[in-house]
């Protein structure tokens, strides 16, 4: 059962699992599930989520987005034309240059669980290097998206992809903002991120 049914109020069977302190201490941890270990790792990173039961929810949320940043009238920078159709009746004012845009606004390959990462390729962000867009991201992704690990996301891209693979392939991992440095976040791009979350499982 995913975990957001569970967080946001659907009523779950009682669990036979038995917790982990009356287990054998040489008996393996048990493996949370992968939406439970991107949700904890995505947080630690910095990350914000937005979870959302349908399309109602994403507009909503990407208001809310929007009017507590100012952003209504600002610019999103925007490659993907499906999320132009996707947020047209909410007067989404978007352009394709990053020096006129105040957020970037787009979709990901995969959410890793591993790490809490999300994986993007040329699909996303075409030839662009992390460090040209805009500080702030907007993600719009589904719970369909989840993978255990790079291996399997970059597999996933290897065949929804066949006739043509696409390059500049990357994660985004820190999302803490420029005051939050440290030295394990050196040399990285660390983006201000809201995840869109849609559940679609």
């Amino acid at each position: 059962m995913s975990i957001f049914r569970r967080l946001f109020g659907k009523k779950s069977e009682t669990s036979d699992q038995v917790p982990n302190q009356e287990r054998g201490k040489y008996m393996p941890e048990i493996k949370l599930p992968a939406d439970e270990r991107f949700t904890i790792n995505f947080k630690a990173n910095g990350g914000k989520f937005l979870y959302c039961e349908n399309l109602d929810e994403i507009k909503e949320s990407f208001n809310a987005i929007l009017t507590e940043n100012d952003w209504q009238d600002k610019k999103a920078f925007l490659i993907d034309d499906r999320l132009k159709e996707l947020f047209k009746d909410l007067s989404l004012n978007s352009t394709n240059k990053i020096s006129e845009s105040s957020y970037f606004l787009s979709t990901c390959e995969y959410l890793i669980s591993d790490d809490g990462s999300l994986l993007i390729s040329s699909n996303q962000i075409a030839e662009k290097k992390l460090k040209e867009l805009p500080h702030h991201f907007i993600i719009y992704a589904t719970t369909s998206q989840f993978v255990e690990n790079i291996g399997e996301g970059l597999k996933g891209i290897k065949e929804k992809n066949k006739n043509k693979i696409p390059t500049n392939i990357t994660t985004i991992k820190h999302f803490k903002t420029a005051d939050d440095k440290d030295f394990l976040t050196y040399g990285s791009s660390a983006k201000d991120l809201y995840l869109l979350l849609l559940e679609d499982l």
